[in-house]
């Protein structure tokens, strides 16, 4: 179960069959099974490694939402892809090298510096990823897909 108090957040993973965990996140949240792949897990869900990505991914993107829609920028869509890559460490032990991330907003031309503004500092407001950085390498870009004509420039861009 997930609580927060002085800005810790809990989850409760309960080992369920094999390598199958049960993440309970709280009262009215479905909880999530995560698994490892064969040959130690069935992969019935999601790794931890996967799980890192998603919430890397998810960070990125509400982030960059968060500020688009704070700049009065009309969001169609937003899409990310996040892809985890494993490398080696000296003692041959699996650990995660590097993240890359692409977030496509669909938005309207409108507003296109607005749009330059909030490219320059959604990633500073992502706990996760700021976090992460720590220790993994983590690439951004974003690549809006635009629809509709320019609009003009106006005393906000």
């Amino acid at each position: 179960m997930v609580t927060e108090e002085d800005g810790k957040k809990r989850v409760q993973l309960s080992l369920e069959t094999g390598y199958r965990f049960r993440a309970d996140f709280g009262e009215g949240m479905e909880p999530l099974h995560l698994d490892e792949p064969p040959p130690l897990g069935e992969a019935s869900g999601p790794n931890a490694s996967a799980v890192l990505a998603a919430a890397v991914g998810n960070c990125l993107s509400a982030s960059l939402l968060f500020c688009l829609q704070r700049a009065h920028l009309d969001v169609e869509d937003l899409h990310a892809e996040v892809e985890v890559t494993s490398v080696r460490n000296p003692e041959g032990r699996r650990r995660i090298g590097s993240i890359d991330v692409v977030l496509r907003p669909s938005l309207d031309a409108a507003g296109e510096g607005r749009f330059g503004r909030c490219v320059e500092l959604f990633e500073d407001y992502c706990v996760v990823t700021e976090s992460v950085r720590r220790g993994i390498e983590v690439s951004v870009r974003v690549e809006p897909v635009v629809s509709g004509p320019p609009a003009p420039p106006t005393a906000d861009d």
